[in-house]
Parts: structure tokens; C-alpha cells; sequence
């Protein structure tokens, strides 16, 4: 009885935070899950880092309503470590998010993959990305991604992350969040976005008013953006077009296209990953962080 009483006496706007709460702290991150659904696996071109010399596994990002999942990986010895973002493909932080990040800490960072649809769902439960746009995708606002790659990076610095070398990199969906966090964000050394989305869509959505060709005059810091010229979700045009608007700019941000590669190039999961441009866009993504002092 003394518990009901106790229940009673709870407002219902603070139940509602207290269940808001209670699910961020113990919402489980799709670890090591494909959407098979979706995108099925190549296993004869898929890459699988070990986590050998490395601290790895999920932890908790402390942020505005509570807490988020996210994927970290770095060196087991060393403090201090350049710190890079990965904002995760639309399929939320599955085994190849993981598995890039893995790649980043091989090299000396400490990289940190947050889970930015947390309080939106579990992307892994859905079996077509219809259903994730429209589900989940739809739902997310810019401003909570927004806020909570700061947390993010707030969380690195107190964790053993550099306090003044701090990149991004993202893929598809967020490929689109580098170019608007680079705008919002002057702290952050650079950004390398991977074919992400540049002008809106045929159906504006509220939650995500701006897109990379809005705001390319204003990107505080260089982003490299890392396209595929068959990509047919991203037309050419718009990827000429972001290219003008940046030369509006002073960030030195630059787009490279490689005229045959596709969408997903890098996903070595996917049928459209491409070796060659994969590779030689991984090594001009982490020269570009040298060059702008994220390493």
C-alpha cells in the first residue's frame, strides 16, 4: 500500500519522464546486428576486426532526459586519444558500425558510436527501410541528434579523449549529420561525410528543416564528403551543386566523387561495396584529419 501511495503522489508529467528515463538507461543497442531484411551480407567481401590491443563494448552517454547507448572502442594503453564521432548508417549501430570503429582505434582513436535514435526505437526489429524511415528515421529530430553528439563528445573528453582533437565521420544518414554538426560545432578539428544526403527531400519534414546545401556556406570547420557517381539517391546535380555552395565558404571543405562506385561503397556488407574507391577514400579520409589537426 505504502508504494501505491507513493506511486499517487507522482505527477503524471513526472511519470512520463520517469518512463522516458527509465528506457533510455535500458534501451538495448542493436550490438552485432545486421538488418538482414534490409541489406543482406556479402560474406565474401565483409571485413571483420578483432578487438585485439583494444578496450571495446557499449557504455552510456549521459544526456539532456537521461542516457544513451553508444559503441566505444580505443587502445588499452595511452590516454589523451584523438576522438572521432561515427554517426551510424540508418540501420543504427549494427556490427559494422562497430567494426569501423574498431578500425579507427587500431589507428590511435578513441571512437565513439552513440545509438541517435534511442528514444525513437530499435531499427534491428524492422525488416524494411520503409518501415525504419517511417517508424523511426521520420521521428528523430536535427536538434536531438544535434545535442546529443556534443554529450558525446563531452563523455570522450572525461574518458581518456583528446580535449582539442575531435572529428566526425558518418554514413548515409549519417553521412548528412557530419555536414550539419560541422556547421554547428567550431570545436571539432573536421569531418569526413560519407555519401550522405545534400538537398531535402520531396516531403520536408519539420524535425529536419536544414540539409547539407543549406548550410554549406556556413560549415565552421573542413568536411570532405566521399560520394559515389552511380548513386542514384543522390544525383549528381545536387553533389555539383553542394560543390559551388562550398566554394561560398571559407572552410576549405571539398567533395570527391568516384565515378564508379555506388551507394555504400565503403560497406563492405553490402553488394555495393567497392574495394578500390573504399580504399582509396578511407586513406583520404584520414589524411584530411591529419591535415586539419584531428590526429
Amino acid at each position: 500500500m505504502k508504494k501505491k501511495e507513493q506511486v499517487t503522489n507522482i505527477s503524471s508529467a513526472e511519470l512520463t519522464s520517469l518512463s522516458r528515463r527509465k528506457f533510455l538507461v535500458n534501451s538495448i543497442m542493436a550490438a552485432g546486428v545486421f538488418a538482414l531484411a534490409v541489406e543482406p551480407i556479402n560474406s565474401q567481401t565483409r571485413i571483420v576486426t578483432d578487438s585485439k590491443g583494444l578496450i571495446v563494448g557499449e557504455v552510456k552517454i549521459p544526456v539532456s532526459d537521461g542516457e544513451i547507448p553508444a559503441y566505444r572502442a580505443m587502445p588499452e594503453k595511452g590516454k589523451s586519444f584523438p576522438i572521432v564521432l561515427v554517426v551510424h548508417e540508418i540501420f543504427g549501430v549494427h556490427e559494422w558500425i562497430q567494426d569501423i570503429s574498431r578500425r579507427l582505434a587500431k589507428l590511435g582513436f578513441l571512437a565513439v558510436a552513440p545509438y541517435l535514435y534511442a528514444r525513437q526505437g530499435d531499427v534491428s526489429k524492422l525488416e524494411s527501410i520503409q518501415e525504419i524511415f517511417s517508424k523511426v528515421v521520420s521521428k528523430v529530430p536535427d536538434s536531438q541528434v544535434m545535442s546529443d553528439l556534443d554529450a558525446t563528445i563531452a563523455w570522450a573528453q572525461k574518458n581518456k579523449g583528446s580535449k582539442n582533437k575531435v572529428s566526425i565521420t558518418g554514413f548515409c544518414w549519417g553521412g548528412r549529420i557530419v555536414w550539419l554538426y560541422a556547421a554547428r560545432n567550431p570545436k571539432i578539428k573536421a569531418g569526413a561525410a560519407w555519401y550522405g544526403r545534400l538537398a531535402p527531400p520531396q516531403q520536408p519534414n519539420p524535425l529536419q528543416p536544414k540539409h547539407p546545401i543549406d548550410v554549406a556556406k556556413d560549415l565552421k570547420v573542413p568536411v570532405i564528403g566521399l560520394y559515389g557517381g552511380k548513386d542514384r539517391g543522390i544525383p549528381l546535380d545536387t553533389v555539383e551543386k553542394m560543390m559551388q555552395e562550398l566554394k561560398q565558404g571559407k572552410s576549405g571543405s571539398e567533395i570527391i566523387v568516384y565515378p564508379d562506385a555506388d551507394h555504400g561503397f565503403l560497406a563492405d556488407y553490402r553488394p555495393s561495396y567497392n574495394k578500390q574507391a573504399s580504399e582509396d577514400a578511407w586513406q583520404k579520409m584520414l589524411e584530411w584529419f591529419k591535415k586539419n589537426g584531428a590526429i
